[in-house]
């Protein structure tokens, strides 16, 4: 009888767990269509994997960051040179570049992308 219990119980737990992967994943993030229309207007943010100001750029698009075309300086050093990035975040467009975090307001007035 407490075998079943258990079993009952981690089968519960476990598909509880399976649920909220998946509905996390399926689920579209709140910045997906604005992230895709920045990439396709060929803005790119430069930045690395320790800047701090960078990691709150990226948690302002949340799960949609993954839409945005970024280019990590530790890795691409070469394109952040030629592309004049001299801090961490620097986004691109239209071959200007904008130093530090900016408002998704902000990147939609250069872009001309809805947020």
């Amino acid at each position: 009888m407490k075998k079943s219990i258990i079993y009952t119980i981690l089968i519960v737990i476990i598909a509880l767990i399976v649920y909220t992967i998946i509905n996390y994943n399926v689920k579209p993030g709140k910045y997906d269509d604005f992230a895709k229309c920045l990439t396709e207007k060929g803005a790119v943010m430069a930045g690395t994997d320790w800047c701090s100001y960078c990691k709150k750029q990226k948690e302002a698009f949340g799960k949609s960051f993954k839409y945005i075309d970024y280019k990590n300086c530790d890795f691409e050093k070469t394109w952040c040179d030629e592309n004049g990035v001299e801090g961490y975040p620097t986004w691109v467009i239209d071959g200007e570049t904008y130093s530090g975090v900016q408002s998704m307001e902000r990147l939609g007035s250069l872009t001309g992308c809805e947020a």
